[in-house]
């Protein structure tokens, strides 16, 4: 989290630090301290946190920063802006203003607690940065159901045939992309110039998986793109209702004060005689 300048007023009375007032220009970019800031007046002036929010997200102008020594990156390849990473660490700022449940709706579930569209974020970000956020959806998102589909797959033809060898997750690269995993880093380290850690934070992987999709596009006939890209969707699909549900769970807890109801016993059902026993001569 990046630390904003404070001015410490040292008395015997009140040795608390207080915090300098930061200028915010009321219209315009924003640089990181700016919009935390301008995010902080919002909240703390009584203003619903999730438009104010996206007013400093549409003003944001930084690709990346440094938070707590880590670099945090929102904008990978130039053009797929991870808003959900961007709207974590600003939120982060302001946590003790809001309930922690409408957070976790937004950044676990991406529910906004208003109820808002898709059309509406749009709106609010403006048209750039939502095309940025459709980019990392088909870039990353998908990409990242496409692998998982190839793996579960590939779990089940494991389970039938009693196959070892590599693990689904690694043999899902394969599948999809027709290379290795180490393969495709290492084209991706010649591209890019950037070599990939045997450990890699989640913007390093989310940078991977968003040229990978693009590797992708380069080399498959428009059939096959169009076929995988129909099977992350579906897959989406499904855990997108799974999670809705479990959200709505989430939202409106089970009264256990309540008695729970007692099932109806079912009447068993007698066997008929047999007329023959009665017809005796």
């Amino acid at each position: 989290m990046s630390t904003l300048t404070h001015d410490a007023v040292i008395s015997d009375d009140e040795p608390t630090p207080v915090r300098r007032r930061m200028r915010v220009p009321r219209e315009g970019p924003l640089k990181p301290e700016q919009a935390a800031e301008a995010l902080r007046r919002e909240v703390e002036r009584g203003q619903p946190w999730y438009p104010a929010l996206l007013d400093v997200v549409a003003r944001w102008s930084a690709a990346d920063e440094e938070v707590n020594g880590v670099t945090q990156r929102y904008l990978l390849g130039g053009e797929a802006f991870d808003w959900l990473s961007l709207a974590q660490r600003l939120l982060a700022e302001v946590d003790e203003h809001i309930p922690p449940e409408q957070v976790e709706r937004l950044l676990v579930f991406g529910l906004p607690p208003d109820g808002s569209t898709e059309e509406d974020f749009a709106r609010a970000i403006g048209a750039p940065k939502h095309r940025a956020h459709l980019n990392f959806q088909y870039g990353v998102t998908v990409e990242e159901l496409l692998l998982l589909a190839a793996e579960l797959e590939l779990q089940k033809a494991g389970r039938l045939s009693g196959a070892g060898g590599l693990q689904p997750d690694v043999l899902a690269y394969d599948r999809v992309y027709g290379k290795s995993l180490e393969e495709l880093q290492l084209q991706y380290a010649t591209e890019t110039d950037t070599r990939l850690a045997a450990r890699m934070r989640q913007s390093e992987l989310q940078a991977f998986t968003y040229w990978c999709s693009k590797f992708r596009l380069r080399i498959s006939e428009p059939a096959r793109v169009a076929s995988d890209t129909k099977k992350a969707l579906s897959l989406m699909s499904r855990m997108e209702g799974g999670r809705t549900r479990l959200a709505n769970l989430e939202r409106e807890p089970i009264d256990v004060t309540k008695p729970k109801a007692t099932p109806k016993k079912k009447r068993k059902r007698k066997p008929r005689k047999k007329k023959a026993a009665e017809e005796e001569a």
